[in-house]
């Protein structure tokens, strides 16, 4: 099944960790956040990926196709027998990327519809953001976009909360203490969808076309979205605070994303 990640905006609220980059090439670690989603959704045998590509996009296609030079040690002979030779293997082999041009300025709707061609007859797709991490079950997602027979599934979270959460007995005495716990009221959308290729029936070419907007609220009219409930870990890598949190749950060995 083949994973659209949407990878072509210009990321404004992050540009304080780097201007360099686009947001999906900002590492987590030594790799870039957009490795870290592709490998989960390969953990679930999602190995076939569509990048939408726009600002920066350059930088995105030359992590890939120098990737073993990028990701693993290699030795270089110079001279008139110049040779490469890598060393060592990954569990990547077999990945199958295509890296689409979408448009510097396009929008979100726009880019998705510009790569329908590479999604070719298959009924279902999967679709999420550049910027977005998850323990997500993706089997179970599937079975319940299966399940019920509508144009797209949207997985629904609970917002990380952005200041720590306190019980308190009567006396004042605190009781329980959680640092930036999940929010336990309503849920957002976390970004990981799962599509039927007849949403490409509500999508058109219009660069400022937004699929969060006119498409996604076609389909709510229509009665043809449906919410998938996911309690675990989701956080997108917003701003700096999102980074940084990020990268101390890898550097600690606690990420509840790397399900690889």
């Amino acid at each position: 099944m083949k994973v659209v990640i949407l990878c072509g905006g210009q990321g404004m609220r992050i540009r304080d960790v780097t201007d360099q980059l686009p947001k999906p090439m900002i590492p987590i670690g030594e790799v870039p956040i957009l490795w870290h989603i592709m490998k989960t959704y390969a953990a679930w045998g999602h190995t076939e990926f569509v990048l939408c590509l726009g600002y920066k996009g350059a930088a995105i296609k030359d992590f890939f196709l120098n990737y073993e030079a990028h990701t693993g040690d290699l030795t270089v002979t110079l001279g008139r027998d110049k040779k490469l030779d890598y060393h060592g293997d990954h569990d990547e082999s077999g990945w199958r990327v295509t890296l689409a041009d979408t448009g510097i300025d396009a929008m979100t709707g726009a880019r998705l519809a510009r790569v329908r061609k590479y999604i070719g007859d298959d009924e279902t797709f999967m679709l999420t953001y550049g910027d977005g991490l998850t323990d997500l079950d993706m089997d179970a997602q599937l079975a319940f976009h299966r399940g019920h027979g509508r144009v797209l599934t949207v997985t629904g979270v609970r917002p990380p909360g952005r200041f720590g959460e306190m019980e308190a007995g009567a006396d004042g005495r605190v009781t329980e203490f959680n640092e930036k716990p999940q929010a336990s009221g309503g849920r957002i959308s976390g970004g990981y969808f799962v599509c039927d290729r007849r949403l490409f029936d509500y999508l058109d070419d219009r660069e400022d076309l937004v699929l969060e907007e006119g498409p996604l609220r076609a389909l709510v009219a229509d009665g043809q979205m449906a919410l998938y409930r996911h309690d675990g870990f989701w956080q997108c890598m917003d701003t700096y605070r999102d980074y940084r949190l990020l990268n101390g749950l890898w550097a600690g060995g606690t990420a509840p994303w790397k399900q690889w």
